[in-house]
């Protein structure tokens, strides 16, 4: 298809796997992809989409003491 790239040279372009391509497709993260069978079109001009930054827990909150805080819900840690 004119236009179109299938998995295999996505990959190489990110630099990602295959596997990830196909979740990237499958998840609505490329836009303008086609599913026929098993297989993908992606279009040749599509950008590599990227991550949401997933947020990181801080540190635990600590008392005057030093000591990590518990729930105050009567549950132990």
């Amino acid at each position: 298809m004119n236009g179109y790239i299938n998995v295999r040279e996505a990959a190489k372009r990110w630099g990602v796997t295959e596997r990830q391509v196909q979740r990237m497709c499958g998840s609505g993260m490329i836009s303008g992809v086609i599913h026929f069978g098993k297989s993908w079109a992606i279009p040749e001009d599509a950008p590599k989409p990227t991550r949401t930054a997933k947020v990181k827990p801080g540190p635990k909150p600590k008392n005057k003491n030093g000591q990590e805080t518990v729930p105050n819900d009567g549950r132990r840690i």
